[in-house]
């Protein structure tokens, strides 16, 4: 009754007119932000915050607004990632797995509607889980100390063999490269730079966004290219309607379900956030779903799955930000920094009572701007659709374009479109050696995490590799790692059937 009543008085502020319309601005910019390569929420929510002091408005209406395209971001990534195989941003990667070869078959306008209604229900479901289960949940996340962490990311690249296909060993590989690209930088523990040739740039490390547009987006032309000059057909086919069946949508659901919580539980824990979420979630799904290898070659549940992950972790993340003050993922960081200015500290006090129209405020307009993103992006799909209708003559180059801008606009650096370029190449290689794109890039992601968590854990025991063995959480998450990686021969024990011929490969159209 208690919670009804807040919920309520949120509500009742977040409906006025000004608010509403804060929300409806934010989630447009949100998308259009996540649709646009090199900039994603973490930049659009600390480029607009200023933008907000400027315009004076109140602490709650800031909020509203910067919440609003915190969400419409994680929905815009998708856009790009389905239609032209460009990651809008890291947590769109696992997106293009499925989502751009049902483009390429003509079901783009299911593929972005089923993105739509997907993040609509696990957004809708994880702000619930934030008013309902969040005070007691976070106090689980106060334990993770740097081994907890560590063991997190290796149940992370334990989901890394379904990304890989019948070639574990190729997808490993790739993780192992990915990592490598992580290490490039400042040594943080020693201040050593490592493996910068000389470049002051790449002290900074590598940075994301580059490497995604490389290996996905530059490597795509070239393979188009390629396509062209053999005289292969590179059309897409003409995308016949843009609403999903009802057999679709159930066909759906448990990637929805399952992705919903997967996405909640994994925003939960600091330092993972939607990419970690997109990865497990549909690792997990062609584990458990994809008994005709379906997945990675236009399966509308790898699509779903993921999608609702990534809405469902931007919610989970809000957790340990508003319980504890720690942020879930980098732009909870900034959402943190943004709270302390107006002079909320979450984590020395219960903000849900010390600050309580504010946060149920917040938490009514996530309401609030889940509805209207659902209500805007249905009529933006058939615009986005038309893209496809573009001749792939054009659309090629014109996608290159895109991408050179997103990349040269984020620092204005030639050095970033070289590497681009490099690694556009080397994602054409790649493919044609059919070792699967993602997992580099999850090792990029992650890679950091798991060496600083790595030298943390055994600086603070003393060099004790138990360590990471000891407490009932490391090896619960442990446990869960091992299913995790063995669920194909699991799987193949029950049913009585052959695992490497039940999960197909999407690597070498990945």
């Amino acid at each position: 009754m208690f919670l009804a009543f807040n919920l309520l008085d949120g509500f009742a502020a977040a409906l006025t007119p000004t608010n509403i319309a804060l929300a409806l601005v934010g989630c447009l910019l949100g998308t259009l932000i996540g649709v646009l390569p090199g900039i994603g929420p973490i930049t659009g929510v600390a480029i607009l915050f200023p933008i907000t002091l400027t315009l004076g408005l109140d602490d709650a209406a800031t909020l509203i607004l910067l919440a609003s395209v915190y969400y419409g971001s994680q929905y815009g990534g998708s856009t790009t990632s389905i239609l032209l195989n460009v990651p809008g941003e890291a947590s769109s990667v696992v997106t293009t797995l499925d989502g751009y070869q049902m483009a390429r078959k003509g079901r783009a306008g299911q593929a972005l509607a089923i993105s739509a209604i997907g993040s609509f229900f696990a957004g809708t479901a994880s702000v619930i889980g934030l008013m309902l289960f969040g005070p007691p949940l976070s106090e689980i996340t106060t334990r993770f100390q740097s081994p907890e962490k560590f063991m997190v990311v290796i149940l992370a690249f334990a989901t890394v063999s379904s990304l890989a296909g019948r070639s574990i060993a190729k997808g490993l590989m790739a993780v192992v490269f990915g990592v490598g690209l992580a290490m490039v930088g400042t040594d943080l523990q020693t201040g050593v730079t490592r493996y910068t040739f000389g470049e002051l740039k790449l002290q900074e490390g590598m940075d994301f966004v580059i490497i995604a547009i490389g290996l996905f987006a530059v490597s795509e032309v070239l393979t188009l290219l390629e396509d062209t000059v053999k005289g292969e057909s590179i059309a897409f086919q003409k995308a016949e309607r843009i609403w999903i069946t009802f057999r679709e949508f159930w066909f759906s659901v448990g990637a929805i379900l399952r992705g919903s919580v997967i996405g909640f539980f994994v925003g939960l824990l600091p330092g993972t956030g939607a990419s970690v979420a997109g990865f497990m979630s549909y690792g997990l799904e062609k584990r458990l779903s994809d008994k005709e290898g379906t997945f990675g070659k236009g399966d509308i549940r790898g699509v779903a799955a993921p999608e609702s992950a990534n809405n469902a972790a931007a919610g989970g993340s809000l957790v340990p930000l508003l319980t504890l003050g720690i942020p879930g993922s980098g732009t909870t960081a900034v959402l943190l920094g943004i709270l302390i200015s107006m002079g909320i500290r979450p984590g020395s006090g219960n903000v849900f009572s010390d600050s309580p129209e504010l946060i149920w405020t917040l938490i009514a307009s996530m309401y609030v701007g889940n509805v209207m993103l659902l209500l805007l992006n249905f009529p933006l799909v058939k615009l986005f659709v038309k893209i496809l209708a573009i001749p792939a003559w054009f659309l090629m180059p014109l996608i290159l374009i895109i991408s050179y801008i997103g990349v040269y606009s984020v620092n204005n650096s030639s050095l970033d479109i070289t590497i681009m370029t490099i690694f556009g190449v080397l994602g054409f290689l790649f493919r044609k050696l059919q070792v699967p794109l993602a997992p580099i890039l999850m090792g990029l992601i992650l890679g950091d995490d798991l060496e600083q968590n790595f030298r943390r854990s055994l600086t603070a025991s003393g060099g004790d590799y138990l360590t990471f063995l000891s407490g009932w959480l490391n090896l619960s998450i442990l446990t869960v790692a091992v299913i995790v990686l063995f669920l194909p021969q699991i799987l193949s024990l029950i049913r009585g059937s052959n695992v490497k011929d039940e999960f197909a490969d999407s690597g070498a159209e990945v």
